[in-house]
This record gives C-alpha cells, structure tokens and sequence, in this order.
C-alpha cells in the first residue's frame, strides 16, 4: 500500500496543472457501435485516464465492460467487444480526485429499475450533489458509488413522469451545475448539456448512425461528419424513429469554460464554435503584444505551450524553437529515486535542448501555473543548460480561484497567485521576468466580450461564479467525484 501510494505521489508531483474531469462518446444505430465507442474514447483520453467504460445494447438488454487505466489496456482483445453486440452504446473516460479512483465509480454507470434498464455518462460536476443526495438518502435510497452522476440516476428513478425525456428533465431541474450527459436504454439514447453549457458536447454522424462526444477530434478518427454543437440546455433524443431535439430548462447566461481552450480540450478540436489552435495561438499572440521583450528565442513547454508558442514567435519576430524535448512515453505511474536524481518528476518528462538555449536570451511560454512548483523546477534546468536570461510568459491569466464546475483544481491557498503577487511569483519561480495575459486580453482573444457577465466561465481567474453553490470554507474545494 505504501509503495503504491508513493508511485502515485511521484506522479502527481510532476503534473502541476489543473486536471480535466472526463470524456463521453455516444452513438446510436450502426453495427459496430462498440468498436467505434472505444475508438472515440482512444480520441478522448487526455480528458481522463483514471478508467473507462462503455455500455452497449441490442436492442433488449444492455452489457457493459469497465476497468481502471487506460482504453487501450482496459479493451485490449476482440473478444471484449463480442461481448458487447449491438447496434447502440456510450463511453466514458475518467479523471478522479485522490479516494475516488475506485473500480465501484467507473462509468458509464448502468442500473435496472421500474422502467428497465438505464447508462448515464457525465462529463461536469454537480454544486449541489451532496445536499440532494443527503435528502435522497432520508427518503431510502442507497448509493453503491461516490460519484455524483449516480444522484441523477436516484432522481430519475424517483422520477414520476411518464416519458423517458420528461424524467431527465424532471431529475435535472432538481441538481445545478456542469452537466454534459449521454444516457443510453435499450432502445434510446439520450443527451444533455447544462444550461449554462459549461461542458462541450458535440452531434456527429456516420453511415446514418447519429454521434455525440465531448469533442470533435472524437468524430475525426472514425471519419464522421461533425453536424452541429449540441446547445446549452438542449436535450436530444434519438431512436429508430430518428432525432429529436428539445429545450425544456429554464435559460441561463451561457458560460462554457475559457480553460477548454486554454489547456483541456485537444488542439484539433472544435469547442464553442471555434478551433482550439487558433484560439491558442491568439492567446500566444496576444501575451506577446502585452509583454514583449528583448529575446533571441522562443521556446514552449510542451505539449500544452506549443501553439501559443507559435502565436508569440509570431506576433514579436522572436525565432520559435523547441528547446525542450518532452519524453512522451512516461506512464501515469513511475519510481522516483529518494536522494539520487533531483527534480526527477520534471527531468523524467522534459529535456533541454542545450544548442537551442545556451548564451541565449530565451522566452518560455506555458498554458498556466497553479502552484508554481514546476515551473521553477523548468527555469532551474533550462538556466542550468546555459540560458543568459528567462523570461516566463504564461498564456492565461492568474489562477487564483477553484473551479467548482468539472476541473479539478487545488484548493484556494495552493493556488499561488491567491497569495502573491505576480513580482513575489517570478522570485519564487526564479525567472528574470514574469508576465500573464490579462483577463481581458483572454477573452479577446476567445472572442468573447468584457466583464464578468461575458461569454465564458472564467471564475478560475476572476473569482466570478456563474452558478451557486454551497458555501465554503476558504481553503476547502468542492469534492470531484
């Protein structure tokens, strides 16, 4: 137990970013639905990488198969998907907090009740799981898992309406915040995303089988057609008698999450209307139009740093080089040395390319820094492979808050910017300068308008809460489950 736990702990040392919740994939209507489930799912992945899943149906029963790790270990031989007959099924790919990596908590969860049998997939976090599953609970029910989505499942088995549409209505009206769900019967399919559409969720389709998934890059490996997004508060149904699209919730202000493009969703996708890389490269540029500087070259943190990279090249003339090679072999589990090798976490992933940086003055651009740990550990060895001067430029602003809403963030006082100052930061991660687009510089370059009623969720940075939920102690952070 103990050399397991300190293998985990070493990972998670070396990954000093915000982590992503996870990923779905649906479709309905083609034969090899398995297959091309956890094709999707293989697109997916950098969305979770704790477990997987996926539930498929005949057409009068549905037989899932789920594990923790990795797609491609968890379905590693044909006759898992022989197992898995039919011509509908959803996936889910996940990321858990520390206590909820649990094989119990895998999804698609899959249940039989009145009505027959039910999976649900969810990609978000709900505010308000805990006090609705307290109440549940009063009334009798039992939970097998930790996971919030499994108090959807409780409501909409509770649920008295009489369609399959109106009791995920009924059940969603009652939980608030981030929700991008696929449900999946024995002849149904079903998805949803929140109001305030925190989550992408995008409509595909194949050889006449209807497709959704988190993101696009999902539709590219099978060669679908992407259709549309699915809207904020919009629920599709499809079944034999094909699609059917309705918006049976209240309004909201739409505000998916700016952090989609800075750092989680893939760079070939299409989220919220627009191309990440285009996107990211913007922010590049923008970073470089509010603090250029005298420099030889510019280098990215791979991979997440690389097209904003590219925008800061771009935009201040500066030559764009890759002067840190990243190791992308490295397992989500490794044994670092005690005392042998300092920095291992670090060293083990990234490399300097020391002709690229030696004698130079270099600019080093990264997506964000949450606590700062990295980021210094990276300045110490790029200095140490000769760099005259470093100068950090990071492509989102200050995270000073956490996210309540899907993203598994630190809590507030691990969040270095929410104690310190931008100068006190460049000391600590000992850079010669430091400097992070503004909040307004992110949102023009995402296109969004100004202010905190905006377009996007950007509470991360702003402290501005789309959505309520329960009142916290200040170093506390709401339970991803």
């Amino acid at each position: 137990m103990f050399f397991q736990e300190s293998i985990r702990r070493s990972a998670h040392l070396a990954f000093d970013k915000f982590e992503d919740e996870c990923g779905v994939f649906g479709i309905y209507g083609h034969p090899e639905a398995a297959n091309l489930t956890y094709l999707g799912l293989y697109a997916l992945q950098h969305r979770g990488q704790e477990s997987c899943g996926i539930v498929a149906s005949d057409g009068s029963r549905l037989r899932a198969h789920k594990g923790m790790g990795l797609v491609a270990d968890v379905f590693k031989n044909d006759s898992i998907f022989e197992s898995l007959p039919g011509h509908s099924a959803i996936g889910h790919v996940r990321y858990s907090t520390a206590g909820g990596n649990d094989m119990k908590n895998c999804q698609p969860i899959m249940v039989d009740y009145a009505r027959g049998s039910i999976a649900v997939a969810h990609n978000g976090n709900l505010v308000n799981a805990q006090e609705v599953r307290n109440d549940l609970e009063q009334r009798g029910s039992i939970f097998s898992t930790i996971a919030d989505t499994e108090v959807i499942i409780h409501l909409l088995a509770h649920a008295q309406s009489d369609s399959l549409v109106e009791r995920i209505t009924e059940a969603l009206e009652i939980v608030r915040g981030a929700y991008s769900l696929v449900f999946l019967t024995e002849t149904r399919m079903v998805a949803v995303r929140d109001p305030n559409g925190f989550r992408p969720l995008v409509l595909g389709k194949l050889d006449g089988a209807y497709i959704v998934a988190s993101e696009t890059c999902a539709l590219d490996l099978i060669e679908a057609e992407f259709i549309r997004e699915i809207e904020p508060g919009e629920m599709i149904l499809i079944d034999k008698s094909g699609l059917k699209s309705f918006t049976p919730f209240k309004p909201a202000q739409p505000s998916p999450c700016i952090f989609e493009f800075i750092y989680f969703a893939r760079p070939d996708s299409v989220i919220f209307g627009k191309q990440v890389y285009g996107v990211r490269k913007e922010f590049g540029r923008q970073l470089a139009r509010e603090h250029q500087v005298e420099a030889d070259v510019v280098i990215p943190i791979p991979d997440s740093g690389v097209p904003a990279a590219i925008g800061y090249a771009e935009q201040s003339g500066i030559p764009f080089q890759l002067g840190l090679i990243r190791n992308h072999y490295v397992g989500r589990t490794f044994i670092e040395p005690q005392q042998s090798i300092r920095h291992f976490g670090v060293k083990i992933k990234l490399n300097p390319v020391r002709e690229v940086i030696e004698g130079k003055r270099v600019v080093v651009v990264d997506d964000s820094v949450v606590r700062g740990t990295t980021a210094r550990k990276i300045i110490k060895m790029i200095r140490n492979a000769g760099a005259k001067e470093i100068h950090m430029r990071v492509s989102s602003p200050p995270t000073s808050y956490p996210c309540y809403y899907g993203i598994d963030t630190p809590t507030r006082k691990e969040l270095i910017s929410s104690s310190h100052t931008i100068e006190e930061i460049n000391r600590y991660i000992t850079s010669d300068t430091l400097g992070y687009l503004s909040q307004e510089g992110v949102r023009a370059a995402a296109g969004a308008p100004a202010g905190c009623s905006g377009h996007f969720c950007d509470a991360c940075f702003s402290g501005c809460y789309p959505v309520k939920f329960p009142r916290l102690k200040a170093d506390t952070q709401l339970g991803l489950f």
